[in-house]
């Protein structure tokens, strides 16, 4: 039976380098990008809003005119009682009768005139409302043409990127699947709390790259015999050797242009 082949701390630096340009050049792709993909979201966002906000705008007209129509029926509905009354008045027998049907008669006409105050107080409501949908909707156009600009833009750009960001992203986990998890825990760690991203650097010049702290003589040539994993004490990224970075360039130019 044959032995399997022991994974050395080489083998991990490699693929954990490896997975870092793969992801790096991930990045690059997705910086193309700018803006773009929350200045889509903001706009979705206030496209609803605004339909939304419009939506309840003809809801309360929908109520108002409701509102005026009731009004109207209470109006003709006193004026039915007003002409009772006005009847009746004409075959009373005594001053009580009769007053008492011209308080009705006072009331129904208080009744109208507080119905006619309210359809005025209704339609100008309305107008009001009228007015504020007549902008919105002119904003709302306005907000929807700048959304397909902007949906083009990014069509436009993730086009040209979107085949070698897939293939990226299949090679990003075969990578991924290579390196132990706690290592991978690490490295994805890392890569989240700097700010470009490189959780793994080469040594360049006697320090990490981006970096103008230098590494001690001593602690570089550990580096260099790659027998153990060792991080940049001011950062916290993981070092490797400038020729091991080199070859492993050369090694993935193939997958990343």
């Amino acid at each position: 039976m044959a032995k399997k082949k022991e994974i050395t701390v080489e083998d991990k630096l490699r693929a954990l380098y490896d997975l870092q340009l793969i992801d790096s050049r991930i990045d690059e792709i997705k910086n193309t990008r700018g803006e773009l993909p929350l200045e889509i979201e903001d706009l979705e966002d206030d496209i609803a809003g605004l339909n939304k906000r419009l939506a309840n705008f003809q809801e309360d007209i929908e109520n108002l005119n409701n509102s005026i129509n009731d009004k109207n029926q209470a109006i003709e509905e006193s004026k039915v009682l007003m002409k009772k009354y006005t009847e009746q008045q004409k075959n009373i027998r005594n001053n009580r009768e009769f007053d008492s049907l011209s308080k009705e008669v006072e009331f129904q006409e208080l009744e109208i005139q507080l119905a006619e105050k309210h359809i005025k107080e209704f339609k100008a409501k309305i107008a009001h409302k009228g007015e504020v949908i007549a902008g919105s909707t002119e904003k709302l156009t306005d907000l929807e043409n700048h959304l397909t600009h902007k949906k083009a833009e990014l069509s436009e750009i993730m086009s040209e990127t979107e085949k070698e960001e897939a293939v990226l992203n299949k090679k990003s986990e075969e990578f991924s699947k290579l390196i132990e998890d706690r290592l991978l825990q690490a490295y994805t760690r890392i890569r989240t709390n700097v700010r470009n991203g490189l959780a793994v650097v080469a040594v360049e010049r006697g320090a990490a790259a981006g970096s103008y702290f230098t590494i001690p003589p001593q602690r570089q040539m550990e580096i260099a015999m790659r027998k153990k994993i060792i991080t940049d004490e001011h950062s916290g990224r993981i070092l490797v050797d400038i020729e091991l970075a080199t070859e492993e360039k050369q090694k993935m130019s193939k997958f990343i242009s």
